[in-house]
């Protein structure tokens, strides 16, 4: 089989409702024109990104512009290209389009093939004969407007389409409904037969590896084959129905040779064969081990005639699950097992990249990814209110490391939640898994199924497998990928959302904000969750994103309850008033900013901590969320719109981190002369090592007022209770004192520099931390040591095209001024680069020295090409990135 993508030139146009299909007046028989002119288009692609660069609308991100884009999505649009016939004689050719988004009339030089409505399944029509004795020929695609979907709020059991949800209105996503053809279209010209789908499967045990392949194919005749044609594609009859039809596999190993070559003849519509890999290098989740991945390359032949080929990668693990240390008889099996090693889940929810999913370069999907491995996560959670990914999603993932948690395209609506039992919806729902489990399947990555999002069949009670939806899903999982975990939904229950009661809890959605001081405190470090699917603590987005898309009037500290344009961009995740409460009044955006992230950061860390110190009673966190697809002022995100990872990412990425030191306390303000109370903990990574953890009491100018010692032996769970700790609450000059927990390995074999924190506490009742707003006294001073040199960004990624060069550089960070320098971070200063440091937004005392390691790449424009403000658009762009180091009491910059 031959594939010829699609990529020439293309055209879309806009009409009124069915005015495509009728073409003229019927009162006067002059043409219908359309609503546009023909536009250049982008296929893959969407009708938004075309209409701005042919200047119809404005930036939709940009204040309240999307408001005036509604229109778009209550047109037809027609998308036209004329392509190549390929000269094929007597072959089967295809047209395959792979993302319909949504209901689409398929035309090919006027004569309709047919009709299709889903976007997460291809449509795939016989045109060999409409093809025949042609060069060139006409496509068109015709997109009714998009379907009356719902939003987030709604009624679940009145869903009928697999069409993403997110953007009819998510509370991190504003309505701009996508309309295009959201993935490739390609002409797939076939030998007699073809491989229809592929089922890769492996697993390792004492005795060596396995790869397991089920190959299944089919016969490819043309619908209106001649005598002939039939004959040839038939094979011979006395070779059986399959003819002498043969499966080939190669098996290649990581570095690139051949382990080993197998044959097996198709005697009947599938075959299957085992390949066992001695001694084979086996593949963990990140921060476990190492990812080598096997090239498995498939051929399909008769005799010497090669009819089809398919290369994949994978790797060679053992997948099990167990239910989690002193859970209940009840309960499902959270522990996730890999290679007999108990794995830690440590990761976060992942949201479509875009509102224009269409649009997203493979760039930013292998940078995210990235992102997320080098935040110490082994996981994420692929959201069923999105997508269905595409395949360098889960690609980036099988070479990063990165379990993914597969969710099918459900969601809750909120006003009720039952999973839909519609018959159109159930005939989507079954195509979309049915692709999805044959495509998916083949990524090592891939630990785990679920039917949707959030589906209650009753208020705060997840929906089960009695529900006929669902048993439908795991009928499907079984019959086509029955070696993995499929949960009902997620959470799954038996209670929806965190709560205070005990026992009843197993995987649980929640909160999304902080709970506020001291109650944030008492409920996530008294919990028993078994897992902690989805939960997360809003922060405002960096003050660079915010002027890439706010005017100026809105860039100034605000409740959304104040500014519409604020609202209009993230009206949930409003943080004004827990901020001030906590700080006072922000003098500015910048002060806003930082403020609110620091509480952000501050609440995640205390939820991961609170759930890692029960390893593995309880087995894992996801953060809600790693990324958002609209550039909200405030969200639940780790990073924001503009590519700039907020302090919580970081906080996150060091509570994930293999070695870590935290404190476990009640709240952060005391009286003076008070006795706190807290315990050190210690997570130990996968070395036998044993450790010393040097905890300090310390004023604002960086006097140690106490200091102690606990020994952090690694224990069977890897966490370790250190001791106890108790102190008198000391009198400061400014109210903040600090406890910091520095590791030690004792034989010096593991870098530490991510087991150290800082905890920041106050004697003050009202606005406790507005002494951190005045730190004027600290002062750095930024060494670069060395050149910008350039570096391969994915050293795991043998094949990929989408690695662009990345600069590194190290620079020695010291504070010479008189007080802490907070939340030191690194910030570039040309916006022609987007940034990821080893560490960032940590604190400096006085004299104090930290070296930090920056990587710099090309900033990844958004989906309509915009960088940031005109005038900075208009600059010329810097040769190299330049680094400025920042703390929590710089003036805006």
């Amino acid at each position: 089989m031959r594939e010829i993508i699609l990529n020439g030139e293309w055209e879309v146009k806009g009409f009124w409702p069915w005015v495509p299909l009728k073409g003229t007046s019927m009162e006067i028989g002059s043409e219908l024109m359309g609503v546009t002119e023909w536009l250049p288009a982008s296929v893959p692609g969407g009708v938004h990104k075309d209409l701005h660069a042919a200047g119809w609308i404005d930036h939709p991100y940009r204040d309240m512009n999307s408001l005036n884009c509604e229109w778009v999505e209550n047109r037809w649009w027609v998308y036209k290209t004329v392509f190549q016939v390929p000269d094929e004689p007597g072959k089967k050719i295809e047209l395959v389009c792979k993302g319909l988004d949504y209901e689409a009339i398929v035309m090919l030089d006027g004569q309709t093939l047919g009709e299709h409505a889903n976007m997460f399944a291809p449509a795939a029509f016989d045109v060999t004969e409409a093809l025949r004795g042609r060069q060139t020929a006409e496509l068109r695609i015709v997109l009714r407007h998009s379907p009356d979907e719902m939003g987030q709020i709604g009624k679940t059991s009145e869903t009928f389409t697999q069409k993403s949800r997110f953007n009819y209105k998510w509370d991190f996503s504003t309505r701009l409904v996508h309309i295009g053809l959201w993935d490739e279209v390609s002409l797939r010209v076939h030998e007699p037969f073809s491989f229809e789908a592929i089922g890769l499967f492996t697993d390792a045990d004492e005795k060596g590896g396995r790869i397991a392949i089920e190959a299944s194919i089919c016969r490819k005749r043309p619908d209106h084959a001649s005598e002939a044609e039939k004959q040839e594609c038939g094979a011979a009859d006395s070779g059986g129905e399959y003819g002498t039809c043969e499966l080939e596999a190669r098996i290649l190993s990581p570095s690139g040779e051949v382990v080993t070559t197998l044959r097996q003849p198709f005697k009947q519509k599938s075959c299957s064969l085992a390949v066992d890999i001695p001694q084979p290098l086996l593949w963990f989740p990140n921060g476990y081990g190492e990812q080598p991945l096997y090239t498995v390359r498939l051929r399909l032949s008769d005799g010497d005639k090669v009819l089809d080929e398919q290369t994949h990668r994978t790797g060679i693990r053992r997948l099990e699950y167990r239910r989690n240390e002193g859970a209940p008889d009840d309960s499902l099996p959270y522990t996730f097992v890999v290679n007999g090693v108990p794995i830690y889940i440590r990761g976060a929810n992942l949201t479509p990249l875009d509102h224009l999913y269409g649009n997203v370069q493979d760039e930013k999907y292998v940078w995210m990814a990235e992102a997320a491995a080098r935040a110490n996560m082994n996981m994420l959670r692929v959201w069923g209110g999105g997508l269905i990914e595409k395949e360098i999603l889960y690609e980036s993932c099988d070479r990063l490391g990165l379990l993914v948690w597969q969710e099918f395209i459900q969601s809750s609506s909120g006003i009720d939640n039952e999973p839909s039992k519609k018959p159109e919806f159930l005939k989507r729902l079954t195509e979309t898994a049915e692709h999805a489990l044959r495509t998916k399947r083949n990524h090592v990555s891939l630990a785990v199924w679920s039917g949707g999002n959030e589906l209650m069949s009753e208020p705060d009670r997840p929906s089960t497998f009695a529900d006929p939806n669902l048993a439908m899903l795991r009928e499907l999982v079984a019959e086509h990928d029955p070696g993995r975990l499929f949960l009902p939904t997620s959470a799954s229950g038996p209670v929806q959302y965190i709560t205070r009661e005990k026992g009843v809890s197993h995987d649980v959605h929640g909160h999304w904000k902080y709970e506020g001081n001291p109650a944030h405190y008492s409920l996530y470090g008294e919990a028993d969750h078994l897992f902690h699917s989805e939960f997360g603590v809003d922060g405002v987005s960096s003050p660079r994103t915010l002027r890439k898309y706010l005017s100026e009037p809105h860039l100034k500290p605000v409740s959304m309850r104040d500014d519409p344009v604020w609202r209009h961009h993230g009206e949930w995740w409003d943080t004004y008033d827990r901020d001030t409460e906590m700080f006072g009044e922000f003098r500015d955006l910048s002060e806003f900013s930082r403020a609110s992230q620091w509480m952000q950061a501050e609440g995640l860390r205390f939820i991961l901590e609170a759930n890692r110190r029960r390893q593995f009673k309880n087995s894992g966190s996801l953060v809600w969320q790693l990324n958002e697809p609209w550039p909200n002022a405030s969200c639940t995100n780790l990073i924001d719109y503009g590519l700039e990872p907020k302090m919580a990412y970081y906080w996150t990425k060091n509570a994930f981190a293999p070695n870590h030191a935290a404190l476990h306390y009640r709240t952060l303000d005391y009286s003076v002369g008070e006795t706190f109370e807290g315990e050190v903990f210690f997570f130990h990574g996968s070395e036998r090592s044993l450790f010393i953890v040097h905890t300090e009491l310390l004023d604002t100018n960086g006097a140690v007022l106490a200091s102690w010692k606990h020994q952090a032996a690694k224990s069977r769970a890897n966490v370790t209770e250190s001791g106890p700790l108790r102190f008198e609450v000391p009198d400061t000059a400014d109210d903040l004192f600090y406890v910091r927990l520095r590791a030690e390995d004792t034989e010096a074999k593991i870098d530490t520099a991510q087991a150290d924190n800082l905890y920041v506490f106050s004697v003050r009742r009202l606005h406790p931390y507005r002494s951190a707003l005045g730190s004027a006294g600290a002062k750095l001073d930024a060494e670069a040591l060395g050149e910008w040199q350039e570096i391969a960004r994915n050293p795991n990624d043998q094949q990929s095209e989408t690695d662009l060069p990345t600069l590194r550089r190290s620079y020695r960070i010291v504070n010479t001024g008189t007080t802490v320098a907070l939340h030191v971070h690194p910030q570039e200063m040309t916006e022609a680069y987007r940034l990821l440091a080893d560490d960032a937004y940590f604190s400096l005392f006085p004299g104090e020295e930290k070296i930090v390691t920056v990587d710099c790449a090309a900033l990844i424009p958004d989906v309509f090409g915009a960088k940031n403000d005109q005038a900075q658009a208009d600059a010329p762009r810097s040769p190299n990135p330049r680094v400025a180091f920042v703390h929590f009491g710089d003036p805006d910059r």
